[in-house]
C-alpha cells in the first residue's frame, strides 16, 4: 500500500506531471493507494476543482482515520524530531502511514525523512 501526501496528491491530479505518471503506474500494477484523513482534509482546504475532487474520490476506496494511538505516535514523532514548527500535520500523516504499513509518496521528502528512523517508509 502507498499513502499519498497532500502535495503528491495535488500534483498527481494535474495532467502531465511526474506524480500523475507514478500514480497511473502504481494503479496499473495493482498497487493499493490510500491517504490519511489528515492529508484528505488538507486537500479539501483547496482550492479544489470539481474535476479534481471527482478524480481524488475515485482514487481511494477509503481514507485512513487518525486513531487515538496515532495521535500519541504523532506527538512522539513531533517530540523526537525536534518539535519543528508546523510539522504536527506531517507527524500525523507519518503516524497513520506507519500504522497502516504504507509507504508514503511525498514531494517533500526532506520533511518526512526524520520519521524514517521511527518506521516510516518513503515511496
Amino acid at each position: 500500500m502507498i499513502h499519498l501526501d497532500t502535495n503528491f496528491l495535488v500534483s498527481a491530479l494535474q495532467p502531465g506531471t511526474a506524480e500523475e505518471s507514478k500514480v497511473n503506474s502504481w494503479l496499473s500494477g495493482n498497487e493499493v493507494l490510500g491517504t490519511s484523513a489528515v492529508a484528505w482534509a488538507e486537500l479539501f482546504c483547496g482550492p479544489l476543482a470539481p474535476r479534481d475532487e471527482l478524480i481524488a474520490r475515485q482514487m481511494f476506496s477509503h481514507i485512513d482515520f487518525l486513531s487515538g494511538a496515532d495521535a500519541e505516535m504523532s506527538a512522539r514523532l513531533f517530540n523526537k524530531t525536534g518539535r519543528r514548527s508546523r510539522s504536527l500535520a506531517d507527524c500525523m500523516i507519518a503516524a497513520i502511514a506507519i500504522r497502516c504499513g504504507a509507504s508514503l509518496a511525498t514531494i517533500n521528502t526532506a520533511d518526512f525523512q526524520p520519521f524514517v528512523q521511527y518506521g516510516l517508509a518513503l515511496a
